[in-house]
């Protein structure tokens, strides 16, 4: 079967939107860890292409106060899902993308060294959409089967007391039943979330 992966590390049902942030993994390490994130901007709006902007560097930064917080910061994420389930792709997966920051996989520092990143347009406040769902799960599926990928987490996992995404609006337990994968993919989703439903 042919993957939905590239040999370039794109995906072949996202739409491309480039980022200059991004640089070459360490020599030898391949990616391992799909890490979510959830992300809004300004926080709490879902339309619109801030997001994308921030991502780019071509956010005015005077387009709303909050963007004070966040002036002149670089970062990207390989994979940005709307609400509307659109999929788009900022830096191929063969590269590292700029979303995990200071963070530790069970005492691996680095981790956007050796993980792939998702960002779920959302906050921690609202549940994501359901149309959100399924293009995750086939987006997840794609990347395990192009990368091996041994594990799925979220941001709050890698870098606790720093972050919060995806959030508790995010339904771990759905995802595990619609990828079909074993508790060990989940290290952090506790026993009795793991086998609900």
């Amino acid at each position: 079967m042919t993957s939905s992966i590239d040999d370039a590390g794109w995906y072949a049902h996202a739409i491309r939107e480039p980022s200059p942030n991004f640089d070459a993994r360490p020599s030898g390490v391949a990616p391992s860890v799909l890490v979510l994130h959830n992300i809004s901007l300004p926080p709490g709006h879902f339309s619109g292409q801030a997001v994308i902007e921030f991502f780019q560097n071509r956010l005015d930064w005077d387009a709303h106060p909050f963007y004070t917080q966040i002036r002149g910061v670089r970062v990207s994420s390989h994979f940005l899902i709307r609400r509307d389930g659109a999929v788009i792709q900022f830096v191929s997966c063969d590269d590292r993308a700029w979303h995990a920051g200071v963070s530790s996989f069970f005492g691996r520092e680095r981790c956007n060294d050796f993980s792939i990143g998702i960002e779920l347009e959302g906050s921690d406040e609202c549940p994501f959409d359901d149309a959100q769902y399924a293009p995750l799960a086939n987006l997840a599926s794609a990347l395990i089967e192009r990368y091996a990928l041994t594990a799925l987490a979220g941001h709050s996992d890698i870098a606790p007391g720093r972050k919060t995404d995806p959030g508790p609006m995010f339904d771990w337990p759905r995802v595990r039943r619609m990828l079909g994968l074993s508790a060990e993919y989940f290290p952090y989703l506790a026993a009795d979330q793991s086998d609900a439903g």
